[in-house]
């Protein structure tokens, strides 16, 4: 009899194999992103499906931000049509129809990435405490081809297709409770988490927001040419925060920081290599002028850097203990994670 571990194994094998003749083939970079995409796709279903349904679904976010005609009528007249994005849902299995549970909205990170197995442990913590979780793989997201990579709008409507993730588990599932959800995000998904706890708080009960990017502008002028070319390309922004810092302004959570009105934790540490701490206080030194009630902790030297809180280390462990903790308070999950132990046995099986 096969197992299912062998028959996943594979089934991955089998999808790795075909991907590479793909891009062979097509020698194109976008191509071995959709490979990677498909099998993140498989390791995520695989490693996820003895403690929640997994589904994915297809949803829509506002047209894209920029147009360019293509001189066919037909085409030209339905520019305004919406954008189309892909979404994780985890759903406990434990979960009874006739009750209502949290939701956890979890962006991903990265300029161009997508939501990948590297937070399965995470989710197998949300997942035990009762959480429903969708991961929404946002316009620019990376693994669905150069057309939706180019439809990248780093601050702009990929808020909205995050919003519109939000909007369908609210809607489409009745387990849901609506005045329970909370948004939770590291680096740019802790930029989203940002910007839609500010702009759409009667949306949130909370937002946890770890190393999260927060002043876009300030962000290039201490990063490479070569990162700076993400916002700069034609079919982004295409300015530089010189040349436009009203348009990097719009696009970064400081200026939106006097609107906070829900409970909100920030945490960076003193080394991060991405998103500078200094970058990071700049947005608690604005929360803190406008008087905003919130938490934030900014942790010394640690290891992983800008993934202190996401690696797999007891001490990176504990970290996440006291974002549950925090979560918990605004959230109530029916089976809240207290200690170590039971977080250690809930993303990795034993303690």
């Amino acid at each position: 009899m096969i197992t299912r571990a062998l028959r996943a194994t594979a089934v991955l094998l089998l999808a790795f194999v075909s991907g590479v003749l793909l891009a062979q083939e097509n020698n194109s970079n976008f191509a071995t992103q959709t490979v990677d995409r498909k099998v993140e796709s498989l390791l995520l279903i695989e490693r996820m499906s003895d403690v929640a349904y997994v589904d994915i679904v297809r949803l829509a976010g506002p047209a894209p931000a920029y147009q360019k005609k293509t001189g066919t009528a037909f085409k030209d007249s339905l520019l305004d049509n919406q954008l189309k994005f892909y979404s994780y849902v985890f759903i406990p299995k434990t979960a009874k129809q006739n009750k209502k549970y949290p939701l956890l909205v979890f962006p991903h990170g990265g300029v161009h990435s997508s939501f990948t197995s590297g937070s399965v442990h995470i989710l197998r913590e949300m997942v035990a405490q009762g959480y429903i979780v969708i991961a929404p793989d946002y316009r620019g997201s990376t693994g669905y081809g150069r057309g939706f990579y180019e439809n990248i709008d780093y601050g702009g409507l990929e808020n909205e297709d995050v919003m519109a993730a939000r909007d369908y588990m609210v809607k489409s599932y009745d387990i849901v409770d609506p005045d329970r959800v909370g948004i939770i995000g590291w680096s740019h998904g802790g930029m989203i988490t940002l910007m839609n706890l500010l702009r759409y708080p009667e949306k949130f009960a909370c937002g946890y927001a770890g190393v999260p990017v927060s002043d876009v502008g300030y962000r290039l002028s201490y990063q490479s040419p070569e990162y700076s070319k993400n916002y700069t390309v034609e079919y982004h922004i295409g300015a530089t925060p010189e040349e436009k810092p009203k348009e990097y302004a719009r696009r970064s959570p400081v200026t939106y920081a006097k609107q906070l009105i829900r409970p909100l934790r920030i945490v960076t540490c003193m080394n991060d290599d991405d998103v500078s701490v200094t970058e990071v206080q700049r947005m608690i030194d604005s929360l803190t002028f406008h008087n905003r009630s919130f938490e934030y902790k900014v942790f010394p030297k640690m290891p992983g850097a800008h993934s202190f809180e996401r690696i797999d280390s007891m001490e990176a462990c504990e970290i996440r203990l006291e974002t549950y903790a925090f979560l918990a308070r605004y959230l109530n999950p029916p089976k809240p994670i207290k200690t170590i132990k039971e977080l250690r046995k809930a993303g990795y099986f034993y303690y």
